[in-house]
């Protein structure tokens, strides 16, 4: 069954979301698209969500049982800086799927974190650093919690000096995350707190129920798990150093949505310079928590937890995402990595190996575009990998092949755009409307191939399975609180 996170939609890229009239279909020119169909129109005014009850869901972030969307929102930028301003932006859920007029849009004040330097090229007062927000119900009362890494003064540990990082929790609520509160700074173990830590994720990694973090220590000395339920004063309940430190990058798999106790696995993937990079994977057991000894797993740079077998166990599945390192002699990859993508079994079987997708047009011959997504839209309990590709996005489902094609306008910016440069790309996959499949979605920017960059609009689509029909389609440029 569906059980994968969107909340790393925040991770995509840069999401210009204005929502000066988001519209789903309608008789104004905002047909449902299709690989034919027109382009998808821009919103109406933002409505509040709904007061929910609570919810098991980390996604669910008003607790109404229906999942939520949340993305990236660049905030009005003085066109003469440089870099971006961002803010999270939250699309809920309903009966009916992703409402896209039914939003909130939070920066660093309503999140309550503390205002520090923030290095980022053009940020202001406001930014939010998006790529390290998770979202996690820490204190298990049913409401999730928007959980912000923060960047602060520099400090020093033995030979290592650095911005100290600390995850700060802004506690939810039935509207949503509470505005007008100041976040809790996350209590580190003593081990790792001059630094703090990196690459957080959310995960149950014993398998109780309760929601847990996971960070790498800035001094070098470990990964850092930090069990829940947490204190309203930010301390787990337990914490464990135990896990090696690695020069890299944390993905954990999914909570299950239906609040059902899993044992969530943590992969950590080495770090990379364009190069397919390694894997280690650190295997949950339920009832104790992560294993220290991690399983080495081939290289890539494409990862997706799910249950890819339908034997009911989780599987990982890691593959090349046909990057590649520049430098000379290095552009290509052994042939048991390239082009290619291994599923390794829950059940602890043998591997199984796959090609990637061939894409109609490939750069320089490479197969992959990105990253990969678990996702379920048939609802019969198997996984398959929802893959990026410069045709746009393919489902491999066991030996099966399944195109999902939306396309980008063939002018914008007042020029035309390639017709290579027009599929929209997958940047994740869940069931927003509760009927047991998910909905797939895609996304196209222009400037770039592969995510929405920059201060042009953004244009989104959420699938009904992986034929030409939508659930919902709407552009954006600026995300604003109206």
């Amino acid at each position: 069954m569906a059980s994968r996170s969107t909340s790393h939609a925040l991770a995509v890229g840069a999401v210009c979301l204005a929502l000066v009239s988001l519209t789903g279909c309608g008789p104004d020119g905002g047909e449902r698209p299709s690989s034919k169909g027109r382009q998808p129109s821009a919103p109406a005014e933002s409505r509040a969500p709904g007061q929910g009850k609570g919810s098991k869901d980390p996604d669910d972030l008003n607790g109404d049982g229906h999942r939520d969307l949340v993305l990236p929102a660049p905030a009005r930028r003085d066109p003469a800086k440089v870099g971006r301003d961002e803010r999270i932006a939250v699309v809920y859920g309903s009966a009916k799927g992703l409402d896209p007029e039914t939003r909130t849009v939070h920066g660093r004040r309503a999140l309550g974190l503390p205002a520090v330097a923030d290095t980022t090229p053009g940020a202001g007062p406001d930014h939010v650093p998006t790529d390290d927000v998770v979202t996690a119900d820490l204190d298990g009362d049913g409401f999730s919690d928007v959980v912000t890494t923060v960047e602060g003064e520099m400090a020093e540990d033995g030979n290592i000096s650095a911005a100290r990082t600390v995850p700060h929790i802004t506690w939810g609520g039935p509207g949503g995350p509470r505005k007008g509160a100041g976040a809790t700074p996350v209590r580190l173990p003593e081990g790792a707190s001059k630094l703090g830590v990196t690459s957080v994720v959310r995960g149950d990694f014993d398998g109780d129920g309760h929601h847990d973090l996971a960070g790498l220590a800035q001094n070098q000395s470990s990964a850092v798990v930090l069990y829940g339920p947490f204190t309203r004063s930010g301390e787990p309940k337990r914490t464990d150093t135990s896990l090696p430190w690695t020069d890299g990058d944390l993905a954990a798999d999914a909570i299950d949505p239906t609040g059902k106790a899993r044992a969530t696995s943590l992969l950590v993937h080495a770090i990379s310079d364009g190069e397919q990079s390694g894997n280690t994977l650190h295997p949950a057991r339920r009832g104790t928590g992560l294993s220290a000894e991690g399983r080495k797993l081939r290289a890539g740079n494409a990862h997706a937890f799910g249950d890819f077998d339908g034997d009911g166990q989780r599987d990982v599945a890691i593959g090349d995402d046909g990057s590649r390192n520049d430098e000379p002699g290095n552009e290509t990859e052994p042939p048991d990595v390239s082009g290619s993508l291994t599923v390794y079994p829950g059940s602890g079987g043998a591997p199984v190996g796959h090609r990637s997708p061939v894409a109609s047009e490939e750069p320089e011959g490479y197969e992959a575009a990105g990253g990969y997504t678990a996702a379920d839209p048939d609802g019969d309990g198997r996984d398959g990998i929802l893959v990026a590709t410069y045709a746009g996005a393919t489902l491999v489902d066991g030996d099966r092949r399944t195109p999902v094609l939306r396309k980008g306008p063939a002018k914008a910016d007042g020029r035309k755009v390639r017709a290579k440069d027009r599929p929209a790309r997958p940047v994740g996959a869940a069931d927003f409307d509760g009927d047991g499949k998910d909905e797939l979605v895609l996304n196209w920017g222009s400037g770039v191939s592969t995510g929405p960059y920059g201060q042009q609009p953004t244009h989104w689509w959420i699938t009904d399975g992986t034929g030409s029909r939508d659930k919902s389609s709407f552009t954006t440029t600026e995300f604003v609180n109206d």
